[in-house]
């Protein structure tokens, strides 16, 4: 007879995560989806300030917090039609900053080039409109009247889940590829200082290194408290 599988507790937060809708809009006032389940978990967060979730969102929190149910938050948005950000393209400048924006990179394009959306994986969370300088972005409805959870699937949350993780790791391995660069040139000024040091007043000379050298003290310091990745 076969032994049964022990049964792996999945923790609280992880529960909360996966009944949220995973556009990682900031709506409800947490950098991404996983913080606003981890807030919910430490009992720090109420369960309705998920729009994207909408009223369906709020009963499935409330299901597994055993919390009584309650209206959507209107400071933190209403349930409506999931929208699909579009680009005007006679407007736009090639700016990246609506790439930069995008928390699950579904915007392409580059520096002085129009941008584009790949619409099938735009999650409608309208980080992208509010930093376009020249307004070319618009929200458009696109699921009729099917609003909330009957306007995005779980098989949606899924990839925009994990799209979201790999924008985490591409920004955080781009971040430290320009720190290393930073670094490199600091330490190749602290060699070309030393190696000019007959040639230069010592005060100059030890204002530079100091600078530099506060620089790379900085930069440390920000790779020593960079905090662990959200666990799966």
């Amino acid at each position: 007879m076969t032994a049964a599988l022990p049964t792996v507790a999945i923790p609280l937060a992880q529960t909360l995560d996966d009944a949220l809708p995973q556009t990682q809009c900031t709506r409800c006032g947490y950098p991404d989806c996983r913080a606003y389940a981890d807030a919910i978990a430490a009992g720090e967060a109420a369960i309705n300030r998920c729009p994207p979730g909408g009223a369906e969102g709020v009963a499935r929190l409330a299901a597994i917090t055993a919390r009584p149910l309650m209206p959507l938050d209107p400071e933190r948005g209403v349930e409506g039609p999931r929208a699909l950000a579009v680009i005007d393209e006679s407007w736009c400048i090639g700016c990246t900053l609506c790439i930069k924006a995008c928390p699950v990179d579904c915007i392409v394009g580059a520096s002085k080039v129009m941008h584009q959306v790949i619409d099938e994986q735009c999650t409608g969370c309208e980080l992208c409109v509010p930093v376009c300088p020249v307004d070319c972005i618009a929200m458009v409805p696109v699921t009729g009247a099917r609003t909330g959870w009957q306007a995005w699937s779980a098989a949606q949350a899924g990839q925009a889940r994990e799209r979201y993780a790999f924008h985490r790791i591409r920004v955080e391995r781009e971040r430290r590829e320009n720190d290393e660069r930073l670094v490199a040139k600091a330490q190749a000024k602290l060699a070309d200082l030393a190696a000019h040091s007959r040639h230069t007043d010592a005060a100059v000379l030890d204002a530079k290194r100091a600078v530099i050298e506060a620089a790379l003290q900085r930069a440390a310091a920000r790779r020593a408290a960079e905090p662990d990745a959200h666990e799966d």
